[in-house]
């Protein structure tokens, strides 16, 4: 028997039109034709206009993708994100920008961002003298997602350099899609060694960066702009309440590449007991061990489909220990080997 993966409810998941400041723009001085792209992927040009509109992601992320294809540049995405003004951000952008410190200012970008851009995470993980800023789109169903995580991270390194100068540059620059052709583009823009096939988008740089203030730090600004972004957060975000399933399969997604994923584990992570985390999902018609089966599933066929990922390495990042025990378990959910599902997507073998 095998397992249909979900088709997840895409309609509520969506990007303040601020994100796509100046986009048409940009479409049209690369040669393109902003009315085609846009109607190509469903979207029009009075949708951008006004920043606070809310645009569906997964139609958002392929507007950056057919524009790469229409203007035969395969660097669009971080073309068009190294030019991008924090500010341009919106709402977002002046939290960050309004913040005491670098380290403020990413702290409440992250807080926050559910407020900006749904079925994604933003966070700043701290270890050692090392930190990360992590940015990845999460729902499953945007696939299409390269364009976007390069002009994401290179928008949050014009926002560091704000802090630090033009000059700086990230100790390291991970992206979750393969090397592109034009890699070394990649390199020039951040000033720093580029790794691609990675686990999640990340920036990382030195902690001791964290503490240097914010040029334009204004608190009384800062406080309106958290007040009117909170009112804008999902609710269950905190609480738990309408949407503990989406935030489950978040939890699940971060932790995939530990041995131990279980569900004591993620109720810990949410800051609540095991047995109500049940409870909520049980009452959404929902267990975890299906929802761990869903992400699973649903990420090893995107990696293999859009990737050059090893089967090897695609299998540690799942959790697995050997691939034997990854390829055993694809094939009995979804009735075929890792190897042969890719080669039906047209993806590579490896």
């Amino acid at each position: 028997m095998t397992m249909q993966l979900p088709q997840s409810n895409l309609a509520s998941v969506g990007v303040l039109a601020s994100a796509a400041y100046g986009f048409i723009d940009f479409i049209d001085a690369q040669g393109g034709d902003s009315d085609s792209v846009l109607g190509t992927v469903g979207l029009d040009a009075e949708s951008l206009v006004d920043p606070t509109t809310k645009l569906p992601l997964g139609p958002f992320c392929r507007a950056f993708e057919e524009a790469a294809r229409q203007t035969q540049n395969d660097n669009f995405g971080l073309e068009f994100g190294q030019q991008f003004e924090p500010g341009n951000l919106g709402i977002l952008g002046y939290i960050a920008l309004s913040s005491a410190t670098l380290g403020d200012a990413l702290r409440n970008m992250a807080r926050v961002f559910s407020g900006h851009q749904q079925g994604s995470l933003l966070r700043l993980v701290e270890e050692g003298s090392s930190c990360r800023l992590e940015y990845q789109i999460l729902h499953g169903s945007v696939s299409h997602k390269r364009q976007d995580a390069d002009s994401s991270m290179a928008v949050y390194t014009n926002l560091i350099r704000h802090a630090l100068g033009s000059r700086w540059a990230p100790q390291q620059v991970l992206f979750e899609h393969t090397r592109p052709e034009a890699w070394h583009k990649h390199c020039q823009t951040f000033d720093a060694p580029v790794l691609f096939g990675q686990p999640r988008n990340a920036l990382v740089f030195c902690r001791s960066d964290l503490d240097r203030a914010m040029p334009n730090r204004d608190a009384r600004l800062l406080d309106l702009l958290l007040a009117t972004i909170q009112h804008s957060l999902p609710v269950g975000q905190s609480s738990m309440q309408d949407d503990v399933i989406e935030c489950v399969r978040r939890e699940i997604q971060l932790g995939l590449d530990s041995y131990d994923l279980c569900l004591e584990r993620i109720a810990k992570r949410m800051n609540v007991p095991s047995w109500t985390l049940q409870r909520r999902l049980s009452e959404q018609g929902a267990t975890f061990t299906d929802l761990v089966s869903e992400v699973r599933w649903r990420i090893a066929c995107d990696k293999l489909a859009q990737s050059r990922l090893p089967i090897s390495e695609l299998a540690i990042q799942l959790g697995f220990s050997e691939v034997s025990a990854f390829s055993r378990a694809f094939k009995r959910s979804l009735g075929m080997s890792p190897r042969e599902w890719r080669k039906n997507q047209g993806g590579l073998d490896s």
